[in-house]
């Protein structure tokens, strides 16, 4: 199902009369006159016009099956644009809305003229404040009004789209990968080697006149085949935790049932909780092949394990115009996250290097790609946090690998945090 955004044309009256329904306008008072859709169609196309909106139609694989839109508004003294939609019976509960919202909060800040959005749905409006809670908004109470006759009682939702703004901070730690070896003081070059053995799971880098580069060669064995399979990976983590031998105790529990087998020194290298992280890679496009950047729950507690995954990028998704990165919170074992993580498209050459970063308070993560914002998850992750840094090769159905596309290499040029601002 493809869901685009079209602008708001002469021909789309039908788009609003189809609305115009006591279905359709239960939370909004009641259907409106004949000449009032008319009017509204002119208004859109007016707004539109001048630059003081973007009216568009909803099409779904290139039917119309709706209206969303944003314009200039004020909000409590501070300029910003408005958001409102509507979709036809027929395709609700099938995540149209949801994906409209979504394009919607990439233009807005795409546009940049102004970097807040709102919405006002009505406060019985259950579908529609769903919406915005899972678009990252964040809610503002609520409030009546006049309308239509009657009075609206509406809900105040609010989302900042603002770009990531690090003038005038200096990082807490910048790490260039400039030295001739790799700083074990702050790095573990292992994966979760206590699921493993060192030797099994132990990176393959080099520092390189750009930065570090981790590397899967030819000769690179699986890290952990009775768990995992023919999966090789090639990564750095800056925290190490775990139990004693035959325990369950261990960072990153990937699936249930897991039992340490090699027993690991407690490392705490570089360890974040609350600001800025960002990492500046390259990704890989092949389609074997994945890297990320994920900071996890260090877990000295065990339900501390939530993840910030910052980047991650399968290059079987990239392309010669862009590529889709994966960003959001994973909550892993952590009961008391949800999981809000989506794939942003992203133009341009991936392969190039590009800055994944976020921006992380105790209420909220912003997401950001070479500066600009792409997604907010209204929760948080309130415990310390360790970076894993890694390039993965995913085994084949049929057993065989791409040798002479051999080796992969994640370049990453930095990785930084900054402290609160």
């Amino acid at each position: 199902m493809t869901i685009e955004l079209r602008p708001w044309r002469e021909g789309d009256l039908a788009v609003l009369e189809r609305a115009n329904t006591p279905e359709m306008t239960a939370h909004l008072g009641g259907p409106e006159t004949d000449e009032q859709v008319r009017e509204r169609h002119a208004r859109y196309l007016r707004l539109n016009a001048a630059g003081a909106a973007r009216m568009m139609r909803i099409d779904v694989d290139g039917i119309p099956a709706g209206a969303i839109g944003y314009w200039q508004t004020d909000h409590e003294g501070v300029p910003a644009f408005e958001t409102g939609w509507s979709v036809e019976p027929r395709w609700q509960g099938r995540g149209v809305a949801r994906e409209a919202l979504r394009q919607v909060t990439r233009l807005v800040a795409a546009d940049g003229r102004r970097t807040l959005l709102v919405a006002y749905p009505g406060a019985d409006n259950l579908a529609s404040n769903a919406l915005c809670r899972g678009a990252g908004f964040e809610p503002r109470g609520s409030g009546t009004i006049p309308w239509r006759g009657g009075e609206l009682t509406y809900n105040t939702w609010v989302l900042d789209v603002s770009p990531l703004d690090l003038a005038g901070r200096a990082p807490d730690v910048e790490e260039r990968f400039d030295g001739l070896a790799l700083d074990t003081g702050r790095w573990w070059p292992f994966y979760t080697p206590q699921w493993s053995s060192r030797n099994a799971s132990a990176a393959r880098w080099s520092i390189a006149r750009g930065g570090l580069e981790l590397r899967i060669d030819e000769d690179t064995v699986p890290w952990a085949p009775p768990l995992d399979g023919d999966l090789r990976v090639s990564h750095v983590q800056t925290g190490q935790f775990s139990g004693p031998v035959g325990s369950g105790t261990g960072q990153h529990r990937f699936r249930t049932g897991l039992i340490v087998t090699e027993e690991q020194p407690e490392h705490r290298g570089w360890l974040v909780r609350h600001g800025v992280i960002e990492v500046r890679l390259a990704a890989i496009r092949h389609p074997d092949v994945m890297v990320a950047f994920w900071p996890i729950g260090f877990e000295e507690q065990p339900e501390d394990c939530g993840e910030l995954c910052i980047a991650e990028i399968f290059g079987g998704e990239l392309d010669d115009d862009g590529g889709w990165v994966g960003v959001g919170v994973k909550p892993q074992n952590d009961g008391r996250l949800r999981e809000d993580f989506e794939k942003v498209r992203v133009h341009g050459d991936l392969t190039a290097m590009h800055d994944y970063a976020v921006e992380w308070t105790p209420e909220r993560v912003r997401f950001f790609i070479d500066g600009a914002w792409v997604k907010t998850v209204a929760q948080s992750i309130d415990y310390p946090l360790q970076f894993m840094l890694d390039v993965y090769e995913f085994p084949r159905a049929d057993g065989t690998r791409d040798t002479a596309a051999l080796p992969h290499v994640l370049r990453v040029e930095r990785v930084r945090s900054f402290a609160p601002a």
